[in-house]
C-alpha cells in the first residue's frame, strides 16, 4: 500500500457546523469494509467517524497490517463489505500477482508500495512487484533496488487513484483503449497548468516552466517504454508510425497520471538537494491538484469500443 496515510494527530481538527442531509454516514465504527489504498483494496474496520469540514471522514484499520498504517479516509475510499466487492478485490488483486502467500505475510509489518506500477504488466517493466512481498527469486538483485527511503514521495489524490483503477480495468480487463489522438494532449494540459500558474501568481514563473520541461521530457521517454500495457503497443506502434509527433502530442492524461507513479523511481537517480526536492515535491502534488480539479475534462469517462487481442493486434467491435 502507498504511503500515504495522515497523521491521526495533526488531522484531528473537526468541523462543528451541521453535514448536509446528502453526506450522511455510509460506515458505522466497528464496520467491516474493503478500501482502497493505492490501486488495490483491502479488508480493513472502521475504528472512529467523524466530522470534518461539513463531512464524514473515517479513521480505518487495516486488517492484518500494524496499526502504524491506521488512517482517516473519506468515503470514496470505502467500499461496503458485500459479495460484489469482494470479486473485485479478488480480480484486482489476481491481475497483480498477489496471492494467499503474499497476504500471510502480512505479519512481517513490511506495507507494500502498491502503486499503478504493480498494474503493468510483468513482462512489460522489471522490478515492478511491490516492494513489500516477500522476496525469494528477487533476493541476488535486492540490492539494485533503490532505498525507499531516497524515494520522493508523491501523494496521489484519492479520486486520481480511482482512476488509475479506472484506467486499468478499461485496458486490461474490458480490452478497450484510449482513443489517439487525445485532446487536450499532454502538452496541450502542462500549457494550460502554466497558464493557470501565471495567473495565480501574476508573473511567470521559470521554475514551474523548468517542471513542466522535465515532465514533458519524462514522459515521452518513459510512455514507450515502462507506462504502456502489453494491449496498448500495438496502438502505439501504428499511431507513432503514422505521427512524427512526440508522444507527449498524443497522448493524454490517463498516461500522463501513469507517469507519477513511476517519477519517485525515475527521479531517485537524480542528484537533487534536499530542499529542492522538498520544493519539487510540493509543485508536483499541486499539479496534480490541478488534474484533480479539471478531472472531468481532462480524463475520458470511458474508452474507444476498439479491442485488443491476446497478440496485441486491434479489431473494431462494430
Amino acid at each position: 500500500m502507498v504511503s500515504s496515510k495522515d497523521d491521526s494527530s495533526s488531522d484531528s481538527e473537526n468541523s462543528s457546523g451541521d453535514v448536509p442531509e446528502s453526506n450522511s454516514r455510509l460506515f458505522d465504527e466497528g464496520e467491516k469494509v474493503l478500501a482502497y489504498h493505492g490501486p488495490k483494496i483491502y479488508e480493513a474496520k472502521v475504528q472512529k467517524t467523524e466530522i470534518r469540514k461539513n463531512e464524514w471522514r473515517y479513521f480505518v484499520h487495516y486488517l492484518g497490517w500494524n496499526k502504524n498504517w491506521d488512517e482517516w479516509v473519506d468515503a470514496e475510499r470505502l467500499m461496503k463489505y458485500n459479495e460484489e466487492n469482494i470479486l473485485k478485490q479478488k480480480s484486482l488483486d489476481k491481475k497483480q500477482g498477489v496471492d494467499k502467500s503474499t497476504r500471510s505475510a502480512r505479519s512481517t509489518q513490511t506495507k507494500p508500495k502498491s502503486s499503478a506500477d504493480a498494474k503493468v504488466d510483468k513482462d512489460e517493466v522489471k522490478n515492478t512487484t511491490p516492494k513489500g512481498k516477500k522476496r525469494k527469486a528477487d533476493s541476488g538483485t535486492e540490492k539494485a533496488n533503490i532505498s525507499s527511503e531516497k524515494l520522493i514521495k508523491i501523494q496521489i489524490p484519492s479520486t486520481l487513484k480511482k482512476q488509475l483503477v479506472d484506467d486499468w480495468e478499461f485496458v486490461t480487463q474490458q480490452n478497450k483503449l484510449v482513443k489517439l489522438p487525445r485532446t487536450p494532449s499532454v502538452d496541450d494540459i502542462l500549457a494550460k497548468y502554466l497558464e493557470y500558474r501565471s495567473k495565480k501568481d501574476g508573473m511567470v514563473n521559470d521554475s514551474i516552466g523548468d517542471i513542466l520541461n522535465g515532465l514533458r521530457c519524462y514522459f515521452d521517454k518513459a510512455l514507450p517504454t515502462i507506462l504502456l500495457y502489453k494491449k496498448e503497443r500495438q496502438q502505439y506502434h501504428d499511431e507513432m508510425t503514422e505521427n512524427t509527433s512526440t508522444p507527449s502530442k498524443v497522448y493524454g492524461a490517463e498516461h500522463l497520471l501513469r507517469l507519477f507513479v513511476k517519477l519517485p523511481e525515475l527521479l531517485a537517480y537524480v542528484k537533487i538537494e534536499e530542499d529542492a526536492l522538498n520544493r519539487l515535491q510540493q509543485k508536483l502534488l499541486d499539479f496534480l491538484k490541478f488534474l484533480q480539479k479539471n478531472q472531468s475534462s481532462f480524463f475520458l469517462s470511458s474508452y474507444s469500443s476498439t479491442k485488443v487481442s491476446e497478440g496485441g493486434n486491434k479489431s473494431k467491435d462494430n
